[in-house]
């Protein structure tokens, strides 16, 4: 017997392998209109957090309205690199292809990007229709609401979820959810010299590569008869 009965996966930074192009992107364009910011406060900040958050953050603390247009300009931009540049998280297809319990993925990227994701680097035929984004509910990550609500759709309790993530604010929403959390610092904008969790986002334990995933929980693997 497994001691979860659902996996929820996050996307950017876990699956794939985008939170370094999208930082990039974002430094970029916010360049151009004369804010200079580097990739750290970007990880900071901004990992794991909504668009709206994004450019909410940046108009309190910078003083900065962007202009209406800049959201589809930043987002086509983004997704041009992604067709690109992107690429799959090594290990992951097998892990998904060989779990033995149902998982989902939740993420705060919008429904377009994360469908455009995933096709791009061939997970669509697994994930199916299995996503479930920051538009499902009323609060984004740091909130619990979008792991409390893809929980519920999959039909399992929060103390039996495992959540995989990469960034401070989805460990945050994972842990409000009451669920076990482990932290993925295998993307290219993280690596194992990540330095430690706050104590308000410590995660259960440490995920450096995929290809460790079943021996460190061998009993989420498909059960051979």
């Amino acid at each position: 017997m497994t001691e979860f009965d659902l996996v929820i996966f996050d996307c950017d930074g876990v699956l794939i392998d985008s939170e370094i192009i999208s930082a990039r992107m974002l430094v970029a364009e916010l360049l151009r209109l004369g804010l200079s910011i580097d990739l750290p406060y970007v990880e900071r900040n901004f990992l794991g957090r909504s668009y709206p958050v994004v450019m909410e953050t940046i108009r309190r603390e910078f003083g900065l309205d962007l202009p209406p247009d800049f959201e589809a300009q930043y987002r086509e931009a983004l997704l041009a690199a992604f067709q690109q540049e992107l690429t799959i998280v090594p290990h992951v297809r097998e892990v998904l292809e060989t779990i033995g319990v149902p998982f989902c993925v939740a993420t705060s990227s919008s429904p377009r990007r994360v469908e455009m994701s995933l096709k791009l680097v061939g997970l669509s035929d697994l994930v199916v229709d299995r996503v479930f984004t920051s538009t499902l509910v009323a609060r984004g990550k740091p909130a619990p609401d979008l792991f409390l609500h893809a929980a519920g759709r999959m039909g399992a309790a929060p103390e039996r979820t495992l959540v995989i993530e990469d960034s401070l604010t989805g460990i945050r929403a994972g842990l409000a959810a009451g669920m076990t959390v482990w932290r993925f610092v295998g993307g290219s904008h993280l690596g194992p010299g990540t330095p430690k969790e706050p104590d308000d986002a410590l995660p259960h334990r440490r995920l450096v590569s995929f290809a460790d995933f079943f021996q460190i929980a061998p009993s989420l693997g498909r059960q051979v008869a």
